[in-house]
């Protein structure tokens, strides 16, 4: 059982490690605290600590490091003091997200910066395309005299690009009129029912040439089919090399080597039922490449319907507070922005 002068130290210990990513010492808490406590006082209390599992003593430093088991206690007493972003925080992420935001995937590739620039930690998002998305217009670029570049926008402002062929001959006049009559007949569809019998019975009302039809549909089909894929966006790979932690290539390169398998870092962001915001700490994640760091994840819905996930991982000395306050600041942020109009 930990009394209030216990959980104080222990409180001081972690900040002070996540601060320095030194051992902690009797005599710095003494030097830097001011607790009323003598350095032989305060050397008892970390060693009924460490016995209590929430202290561990590195072989070559007199001093204590946090556990996983201190980390624990440290972030589940955050819910009643969860931290604050400053003024300076807000406005950065704000206008950060004010002069990138294009499109809709925009929204999640400046999710994925300002989360790993805000932390300093990696930040992987994974975003459900929406099924909903709406066909807005098409057009064609020609290419050559038998190939055109279909490009389609939807109402998210997101946009797809085929590759079609086109009947001999057919001038960019003649494309510009096709691609006017078919965003007319297909505006406001669902990009997943444009099947291929609508598409025959629109393409028709304005053009008979089967070698393109064909084309359309196997093009709209793919575009279709990409949109409803989740999509994984990665922030701050670069931000590892920067952790006292991850000074062991070996160790680094094993932490790359899984992010750069976006079905490994779907299954790890996997949001299943589970909402609102998690930490996972050491061993809690069931993933063995890593079961040495941490991941703070939040699940974001509309409509009740899962938008996306995003998370943040780095090492089990990350800053807690800081990253949780981002986290539940983009949460709600983001859910502003996704938000469809009633």
């Amino acid at each position: 059982m930990l009394n209030d002068r216990k959980r104080k130290i222990l409180q001081i210990i972690i900040e002070d490690y996540i601060e320095t990513a030194e051992p902690v010492g009797s005599r710095t808490i003494a030097r830097k605290h001011n607790l009323g406590l003598s350095p032989a006082t305060i050397r008892n209390e970390m060693s009924d600590l460490e016995l209590l599992g929430y202290l561990e003593q590195p072989h070559t430093s007199a001093g204590r490091v946090p556990s996983a088991q201190a980390y624990r206690l440290y972030v589940d007493s955050m819910k009643e003091e969860p931290g604050v972003l400053t003024e300076n925080d807000i406005a950065l992420i704000n206008s950060w997200y004010k002069e990138r935001i294009r499109n809709i995937d925009d929204i999640f590739k400046s999710t994925a910066k300002i989360l790993s620039r805000m932390t300093q930690n990696v930040s992987l998002v994974l975003a459900n395309r929406k099924p909903t998305a709406r066909f807005k217009y098409l057009k064609f670029l020609p290419l050559n005299e038998n190939q055109a570049i279909m490009c389609i926008v939807t109402d998210d402002g997101a946009m797809d690009n085929g590759l079609i062929d086109i009947p001999a001959g057919m001038s960019a006049s003649e494309l510009e009129y096709l691609s006017g009559k078919m965003s007319n007949l297909l505006e406001g569809r669902k990009l997943t029912e444009i099947t291929g019998d609508l598409l025959q019975e629109v393409y028709s009302a304005v053009s008979e040439d089967e070698v393109m039809l064909a084309s359309l549909k196997k093009a709209i089909g793919n575009i279709a089919a990409k949109n409803s894929e989740q999509k994984v966006f990665l922030g701050g790979t670069k931000q590892l090399l920067n952790q006292p932690e991850c000074q062991d290539v070996g160790r680094v390169k094993n932490l790359l080597g899984i992010l750069e398998e976006e079905k490994v870092v779907k299954d790890i962001l996997d949001a299943g039922d589970n909402s609102g915001l998690k930490v996972t700490i050491g061993s809690e994640n069931k993933f063995t490449g890593i079961k040495d760091c941490s991941m703070v994840q939040a699940t974001y819905r509309l409509n009740g319907q899962i938008v996306g996930t995003m998370a943040v991982l780095g090492p089990t000395r990350m800053e807690y507070r800081k990253v949780i306050a981002v986290m539940n600041y983009l949460h709600k942020y983001l859910e502003t922005i996704l938000k469809e109009p009633q």
